[in-house]
């Protein structure tokens, strides 16, 4: 097997891209600004190609995520910055001081699993504390996540810190609660808080219950999807379109779909 280092390879490309004697000219026109977009569209490719089981795909959608981290090391590299050995030797070293179970001293004795977790969470903790001198629990969480994961990751940071309940039952009770203040809300405005409100209390339920939020809904929305199509199928062979049909033969249609599993 022939030697070949595909990271200095895919940097070497990079560079040439944004040569401005002979690199590409849409390259050269990029910014960090410029990239987030295709940054989080290539994101949610790799999630997709996870999600197929395509090993092949994976392969390729992961080569594309990785590219937009060359692209913005380079950009930082013409800055002055860092560059891509800083990122990855960066990133190297903050694992190891968060895993001294297996790099450390802890790495001698056998933690339990909720003990690494919870040194986890210190240990996270402490490097937020030494960013910023408030060490607000809430730090560094990205003001553009989806709202369901940072409803999440607030829920978690809140818990990492105590507030939290100790077991499910009372989210149970605070959703009821919540349910009731939707239907008793008059104005649009409100109904809009309530509903908002209500959407929190069920991601800490899913938290909860250890249920990745994000996973759960994009589930339920493949289940909705693959049922009405099947009801689009059903309604296709008999030359027909869901417009031609009243909600209760469309419903009647729907429990068809469910019995079939899709």
């Amino acid at each position: 097997m022939s030697e070949f280092n595909g990271v200095a390879e895919l940097t070497e490309v990079m560079r040439r891209l944004r040569d401005p004697e002979g690199g590409c000219p849409w390259d050269l026109k990029q910014s960090f600004e410029s990239l987030l977009p295709y940054t989080i569209e290539e994101t949610y490719e790799v999630v997709d190609a996870i999600q197929s089981g395509d090993m092949a795909a994976i392969k390729d959608e992961l080569g594309d995520l990785l590219f937009q981290v060359v692209f913005y090391a380079q950009l930082a590299k013409e800055q002055g910055d860092f560059v891509f050995d800083d990122i990855a030797a960066h990133t190297a070293n903050k694992l190891i001081s968060r895993h001294p179970h297996v790099f450390g001293s802890d790495a001698e004795r056998n933690l339990s699993d909720a003990e690494i977790k919870a040194q986890w969470e210190q240990i996270k903790q402490q490097e937020r504390t030494e960013k910023n001198a408030r060490g607000s629990v809430f730090d560094d969480i990205p003001s553009q996540l989806p709202s369901i994961l940072k409803a999440a990751k607030l829920q978690k940071r809140a818990a990492s810190v105590g507030f939290d309940w100790p077991e499910a039952e009372p989210v149970y009770d605070k959703i009821e609660e919540e349910i009731q203040e939707v239907k008793e809300a008059t104005d649009q405005a409100h109904i809009e808080e309530e509903i908002g409100d209500l959407l929190f209390a069920v991601v800490n339920l899913a938290r909860h219950k250890q249920v990745n939020p994000e996973a759960a809904l994009q589930r339920a929305n493949e289940k909705f999807k693959s049922r009405f199509q099947n009801i689009e199928q059903r309604l296709s062979q008999q030359d027909k379109h869901p417009t031609d049909c009243n909600l209760d033969e469309l419903e009647a249609l729907w429990q068809q779909a469910k019995l079939t599993k899709v």
